[in-house]
């Protein structure tokens, strides 16, 4: 009896994501081939991420905090990865959970530069996220950093740290349906409200530009980052990358577990009504709004998204707009981070006007 589908399946389409946000692929190549079965897929995950915690655990002992807090993200991202797609079992999905926020929240203030936990009130709750600022500027500009549909704020850390090296500040955040929120706020539509009560909350510190705000997405979450570019007049610039423009169009050809993701997250009790709160998320008179500069990443190769979701978006959003479609590119570009991360960071950088650095406008390409 061969492994199950399922298995194959999703390392077919994600093993470049998990190798990029931290996964050691020697590791992957060995404890992937005991998966046989989806069932088994969060238990062997957290098995290695216990061991690298275990290694954490043994390396703080002897008070070494650097390489305690490098075990302690491999870690979180281990079990980040152990819940992937996996709301069938909630009982298990919670513990890898749980663990995962442990393990980042050990690592935090030996990160560089370290990592502060913030909570934004919202809705009679708060929105969790990760900020973190380049050392030696006093009020540096800001990225807002948003997973997408399987993905938490935990998972965008080496994505940060692209921004972080060019003097600007990040906030990585799980916004409804997103990490912890999820537990208590389903997936919503207007997300320049969310990002509205953020950039409140970043307005009264001291220690960042609350007037200097872009928001970045990946998957999903570039859809958030667009609709919230075009209902937030207070955002000053977005990048969306390989995110859909109407995501009704996209879910019917996910895998069967990332549609039932989306049903778990959206609050949906079946398909139909799953399928109705997908056609809420469209950016059908929103992108008309997008005013902000704008860029729009895509891999030609994107089996997940298809790049015509971002030419789409190009060709509607009225403000200076540029489309940068990687030939060889996958679903958010995870097979060359050698090219995506700095692009964003970059453009990001010069579109806040990090410090010494002037702010070009982007151009419709």
């Amino acid at each position: 009896m061969g492994r199950d589908p399922q298995v194959d399946l999703i390392l077919s389409l994600f093993t470049p994501r998990y190798i990029a946000t931290g996964v050691d692929w020697n590791d992957l190549q060995r404890f992937s081939q005991r998966i046989e079965r989806w069932a088994d897929w969060c238990r062997i995950w957290c098995d290695e991420g216990a061991a690298h915690e275990r290694l954490a655990h043994e390396a703080r002992e002897r008070r070494r905090s650097t390489t305690a807090a490098e075990a302690f993200l491999r870690a979180a991202i281990y079990y980040h990865y152990a819940k992937h797609l996996f709301v069938q079992d909630p009982e298990q999905y919670r513990h890898a959970h749980e663990r995962m926020l442990f393990c980042y929240r050990a690592a935090a203030p030996e990160t560089d530069p370290p990592t502060e936990r913030i909570a934004v009130p919202f809705e009679g709750g708060v929105l969790p996220g990760y900020l973190r600022r380049p050392l030696g500027i006093e009020r540096p500009p800001l990225a807002i950093l948003l997973p997408g549909l399987d993905a938490a704020k935990e998972e965008l850390h080496a994505w940060s740290d692209a921004f972080v090296r060019r003097r600007v500040a990040t906030l990585a955040l799980d916004g409804p349906g997103q990490g912890e929120t999820a537990f208590w706020m389903p997936i919503r539509a207007d997300w320049g409200k969310v990002i509205g009560a953020v950039i409140d909350a970043l307005e009264e510190r001291e220690d960042v530009n609350g007037n200097a705000v872009g928001v970045v997405g990946q998957s999903l979450g570039a859809f958030y980052a667009a609709m919230a570019a075009g209902l937030e007049p207070r955002v000053k610039a977005c990048i969306a990358n390989c995110g859909p423009f109407d995501f009704s169009l996209a879910l019917p050809g996910l895998p069967a577990v990332s549609q039932q993701t989306f049903l778990v997250r959206s609050g949906a009790a079946n398909w139909d009504e799953a399928m109705e709160r997908a056609r809420q998320l469209t950016l059908d008179g929103v992108a008309e709004h997008i005013d902000c500069p704008l860029l729009i990443v895509f891999g030609a190769g994107d089996r997940i998204i298809p790049p015509s979701e971002g030419e789409r978006l190009a060709n509607i959003a009225p403000g200076p707009t540029e489309l940068v479609v990687f030939e060889e590119g996958n679903h958010v570009c995870f097979n060359i981070t050698y090219k995506f991360r700095p692009l964003t960071a970059d453009w990001m950088a010069e579109q806040l006007g990090r410090p010494g650095v002037a702010g070009p406008r982007a151009e419709r390409s």
